[in-house]
């Protein structure tokens, strides 16, 4: 008995642990995306391109990291960080094969709300020379990258959260509308973070609801402090950046490699800066020292966690969102499929693990992914390669960046943010197409720019959940089929037995609480239109006695519309197809027009009803089971309509 019981112990045990390993097996295919691409990369195929594109990105990644280090009100030695860390993470576990993450100016502006509110500019003078013992950065800077840290590591929490609870399939909530006026009134708040250095201004740090207005209202009344230095190379910088890149674009089809203009601007700026000794001869602000190498990982400090929950439920809501439209784009773009689940716990983990490693909050990024949609790019190999690149720039080049003027590093940030602005484009499209999404894209856009890129995501979400409840109801639900379509004929009068009016009308939505009481209010009315006049004998007796069943009903005789006669029957089918999903409280609506039908001598009967309709309908009417009225489609209906000459007595007989 006991060699049984062992014998059976040890299949018991091999049946688990087969099942454990293919489980776990197929659950890391699934969530490792690396697993499924990496072994079946083509290098010969996708290595060039790959290396091209890489190299392009490095490019942006450095001057981006630098730019949008000093939007979150950091060293700009950490935005170099948030270009390396994030994007080898991303391309483990992310699905978007031509997703540029990294450092983003939507995230970075939001972390630099809570740097600038915890470690504000006024407590620089007590801590400026002490140094923290990392990378010979002062304790201040430390602490500000702490803050920003605590919010990569917060909206990296909250994004690995809302994977675990599946929130991935809730961005049909997120339309284009909202995203393209978020995303437009974003880059306005960050052009406008930008005023000071492209003007050469000493300002201080303003924010917080109608922030936007305050610093114009600081710019225009202290006008006569701009630096026309910095001002004239601002417009030159732009004017390089803007032309190169459009003849790029217009030439990509006839040269191989495109021209980086951003890093040969950045080189041209810095060396011009540093032999003309800019910096003390013209007061120009420049990026400063640098330092080279990478700092030992350090936990993000956690006794800040719950003072940064705002800004940390921004960085994860603002750049989900936007990392997965690009994601959507470039999938449907490259014809494959991305999981909106899987690009919560991609993002989640860029943001937790990078946490550690001094990097400010990330995401993608629109120019850097339209940079390698335009430079060819294949795989996420190209964004590896570009980590190397970075990698290299941090122990070399990194520390000969001090002269960069700061009024050029803001003009690759205006430029870069082309993409977002052109978005007013939209506003055109959406008029012509629907006057309600275009109030919705000026509406977002305006809150996004009064308050701030989470609060207008917010308030566009609501918008257009409130636009669903009110339009949904008022939809049409019902329409009249056109049977001539079907080809049946049913014969209406036979030897003075009581003539046959049939019905067929078709469901157009879902069968929810939204649209339940117009429904049944729109059947009813339906059913019983032109019921209370009687159409006489002689008038029948002129139509044929086999019509074909047209849009209303089948007694019609030369285009009018016939009356019932007084002791005629009626039938109604009701074409299901369109119910693709229901609730309890439409069924129960179904069920109560069933009964409002039977009551008035109304024969009801349900075609093309799936499974769970059927099942439903039955428990919530209580019907027997030799009620027949439920048919595999219209067509079985009609046909036993078609049987039956005796209408009144149509429940006792069987389906066809």
């Amino acid at each position: 008995m006991t060699e049984v019981k062992r014998k059976k112990n040890s299949v018991v045990w091999r049946k688990i642990n087969s099942f454990h390993c293919a489980d776990i097996k197929q659950w890391c295919r699934r969530r490792l995306p690396i697993l499924e691409w990496a072994p079946r990369y083509n290098l010969k195929e996708n290595l060039i391109p790959d290396t091209v594109s890489g190299i392009m990105l490095a490019v942006q990644q450095v001057t981006h990291g630098l730019a949008f280090a000093i939007l979150s009100s950091v060293h700009p030695v950490f935005g170099l960080y948030g270009s390396l860390f994030p994007v080898i993470i991303y391309a483990i576990f992310g699905m978007g094969r031509h997703v540029a993450t990294g450092t983003f100016a939507l995230t970075s502006l939001i972390s630099a709300n809570a740097v600038e509110r915890l470690v504000p500019q006024a407590s620089q003078n007590f801590t400026t020379y002490s140094n923290s013992g990392v990378l010979g950065l002062s304790e201040f800077e430390m602490q500000r990258i702490g803050v920003a840290t605590a919010v990569t590591f917060l909206g990296g929490i909250i994004q690995v959260a809302m994977f675990v609870l599946h929130l991935g399939s809730a961005t049909f909530l997120l339309t284009e509308p909202v995203i393209s006026a978020m995303t437009t009134g974003a880059a306005t708040h960050v052009v406008t973070s930008q005023v000071k250095f492209l003007l050469g201004l000493k300002m201080p740090y303003i924010s917080g609801p109608l922030g936007f207005f305050y610093i114009y209202a600081y710019v225009f009344e202290n006008i006569k402090s701009v630096q026309l230095e910095a001002l004239l190379l601002s417009l030159l910088s732009i004017v390089v950046l803007v032309l190169v890149k459009e003849l790029n674009e217009q030439f990509k089809s006839k040269i191989k490699v495109v021209l980086p203009v951003d890093l040969v601007l950045i080189i041209a700026a810095s060396f011009a800066c540093y032999f003309a000794n800019m910096e003390y001869t013209y007061g120009l602000d420049v990026v400063g020292r640098i330092p080279y190498g990478i700092p030992s990982p350090r936990a993000p400090p956690m006794n800040i966690l719950s003072k940064v929950v705002i800004e940390a439920f921004g960085v994860a809501l603002v750049g989900y969102v936007v990392s997965l439209a690009l994601a959507q784009g470039s999938a449907k773009k490259f014809k494959y499929a991305v999981d909106d689940n899987q690009e919560f716990l991609a993002h989640g983990l860029s943001n937790v693990i990078a946490s550690f490693f001094f990097c400010i909050p990330n995401a993608a990024a629109t120019g850097r992914t339209a940079g390698l949609y335009s430079t060819g790019s294949k795989t996420q190999v190209a964004s590896l390669i570009s980590c190397i690149l970075v990698l290299i720039v941090i122990y070399t080049v990194a520390p000969l960046l001090y002269w960069l003027p700061m009024c050029v590093l803001a003009s690759t940030i205006v430029v870069g943010l082309k993409g977002m602005l052109i978005q007013f484009r939209d506003l055109k499209k959406y008029w012509n197409v629907d006057k309600i999404d275009w109030s919705i894209w000026v509406s977002t856009y305006i809150f996004t720019v009064c308050f701030a890129a989470n609060v207008g995501l917010l308030f566009g979400v609501v918008c257009t959940i409130a636009v669903v409840i009110v339009r949904f109801p008022r939809a049409k639900t019902l329409s009249l089929k056109n049977m001539k379509e079907l080809q049946y004929r049913v014969k209406t009068e036979v030897e003075g037995e009581n003539s046959q009016q049939v019905k067929m009308i078709s469901i157009n939505n879902p069968l929810i609480f939204l649209n339940a009481k117009k429904f049944h209010a729109d059947l009813m009315n339906t059913i019983q239109k032109d019921n209370a006049n009687n159409q006489s004998p002689d008038d029948i007796n002129k139509c044929e006695q086999n019509t074909l069943l047209n849009s209303t009903f089948n007694g019609t005789c030369n285009g009018e519309t016939p009356q019932p006669y007084p002791n005629e029957k009626c039938s109604v089918i009701l074409d299901c197809t369109g119910v693709t999903f229901f609730d309890y409280t439409g069924v129960s609506t179904l069920v109560q027009a069933y009964t409002d039908c039977k009551s008035q001598n109304i024969d009801f009967l349900l075609a093309n009803c799936t499974a769970s309709l059927k099942k439903a309908v039955q428990y919530c009417g209580h019907l027997e089971p030799d009620k027949h009225i439920f048919f595999e489609s219209v067509s079985a209906a009609i046909g036993a309509i078609h049987l039956n000459k005796n209408l009144s007595k149509f429940s006792d007989h069987s389906e066809v």
